[in-house]
């Protein structure tokens, strides 16, 4: 499989799911951990055509888009997570399953967060359209 099949079945930019909008809400969002206390986040889901403001509290952001995508009806639950160096990027690569299908998925960005943001919404896609 070449670089540019692998990326559109494995990190597809299209599908049923999309994130817009990704914020901390939280007055201080430090890039790094000051300790395991929750952080507050809030994105712009759009599932199909509609579109909804989802917030969650978590340790992180990736553990708050997959409360906000359960929520939402969507389960991702992550069995395996990677990151890697790519250059000037960062590859995220995530195991996931929602009870009935598992799928690899990967991210990629100049900021780990969003590779990892990406790479969620990807699985979530994958898993979405496996049926």
């Amino acid at each position: 499989m070449d670089w540019n099949q692998f990326r559109s079945t494995y990190a597809p930019t299209s599908g049923p799911l999309r994130l817009g909008q990704w914020a901390c809400t939280d007055d201080e969002c430090p890039a790094t951990r000051l300790g395991p206390q929750p952080r507050n986040y809030q994105a712009t889901l759009a599932i199909g055509d509609r579109i909804s403001v989802a917030s969650a509290a978590a340790s992180g952001p990736v553990g708050a888009l997959t409360e906000m995508l359960y929520a939402q009806g969507i389960p991702v639950e992550m069995t395996a997570f990677h990151q890697l160096a790519s250059g000037d990027e960062t590859a995220t690569f995530i195991r996931g399953s929602n009870g009935a299908h598992v799928e690899w998925a990967m991210g990629l960005d100049e900021d780990a967060t969003q590779s990892a943001l990406s790479a969620v919404i990807a699985c979530a896609n994958r898993l979405l359209t496996a049926s």
